[in-house]
């Protein structure tokens, strides 16, 4: 009875300690997806407070997606993210072309701007100058503006080129080429040879140097999206509107004809008219004197007289 009672306590125990590590495993298993899914929205919510890693690519699509009704003051994306490149032209008279050109030049300065080229011919009524501006893209339309107002405007040209690719590419491009730059680098660190060591050393200037020349590009192209270019034309109120167009046909052939004999007519009076004076001086004691000699020339010479020839004494005939 007692064997019995002890195998039955040891079966009652044993059951207990199974169930006990059940509890245990099931409630341990509980705490552990709660605990991957709080980090799970942990994760969620920073992934959705972080910006786009893209440059702004899936605000865009985001933006592209969302109804026309929601965010209405919000920015455009698909229009702020990308890298334009403004380029403007344009031509306006005034009245004074050196305080209108001034006036120009304080708009660019007050904008953040400055001056890249000044050009300027003459001082007189038809007076020009040109001027390279580059200002602020954010500014671009606002100087163009300004400067429309210094006097009567005669013509506006602006031009935009779109680089977002570009730029994308470009960037793509240098961090692959910094990547290739560290690892010639790593392989340099390990060259155990004279050989070696020269061949990646060439490589290593090699690719630094084509990672510089990205570089330079990338300033350029960031150079032209941040600072546009406008070309100013102040003219004087003598100053033609515009440049004279090249033209064809019989009648402009003519017309260029006549003027090229008018002006040759010209020069040729012009140098007969220099001459005539040592013509005069010169020319007419010279032609008399040919006259003169041609005259001693035509005149006959005087004739000697003609004496008779002796007379030939007469033969006698042989006895």
């Amino acid at each position: 009875m007692t064997t019995m009672g002890a195998g039955m306590d040891g079966q009652v125990g044993r059951r207990r300690g199974a169930l006990l590590a059940a509890t245990t495993l099931a409630a341990a298993l509980a705490l552990t997806g709660c605990g991957a899914g709080d980090g799970a929205q942990d994760s969620a919510g920073s992934a959705a407070e972080a910006p786009p890693a893209n440059g702004g690519e899936a605000g865009r699509d985001a933006a592209a997606g969302a109804p026309e009704g929601a965010g209405a003051g919000a920015p455009d994306l698909r229009v702020d993210q990308r890298a334009i490149i403004y380029t403007g032209r344009m031509r306006v008279q005034v009245d004074d072309v050196d305080s209108a050109a001034r006036e120009a030049t304080a708009v660019a300065i007050q904008a953040g701007g400055f001056v890249g080229g000044d050009q300027r011919r003459s001082a007189d009524a038809d007076a020009v100058a040109e001027l390279e501006l580059r200002v602020p893209a954010a500014k671009f339309t606002g100087v163009v503006e300004e400067i429309a107002k210094l006097g009567e405007q005669q013509s506006r040209q602006i031009d935009t080129q779109d680089v977002t690719e570009e730029s994308v590419d470009l960037e793509a491009r240098i961090t692959s080429q910094r990547a290739r730059v560290e690892s010639a680098r790593r392989l340099l660190s390990r060259a155990t040879s004279i050989t070696d060591l020269v061949s990646l050393e060439n490589e290593l200037g090699r690719r630094e140097a084509d990672l510089a020349s990205l570089e330079a590009k990338k300033r350029r192209l960031a150079d032209l999206t941040a600072l546009s270019t406008i070309t100013v034309s102040l003219a004087g109120p003598a100053a033609k509107d515009t440049e004279e167009e090249a033209e064809t046909g019989f009648l402009v052939g003519l017309r260029g004809g006549w003027k090229a004999f008018v002006v040759s007519m010209t020069v040729l009076l012009t140098v007969l008219g220099a001459l005539l004076p040592w013509l005069v001086a010169i020319g007419v004691p010279l032609v008399a004197l040919l006259v003169v000699l041609r005259r001693r020339r035509k005149s006959p010479a005087p004739v000697a007289p003609v004496s008779a020839p002796p007379p030939v004494p007469a033969t006698r005939s042989a006895p």
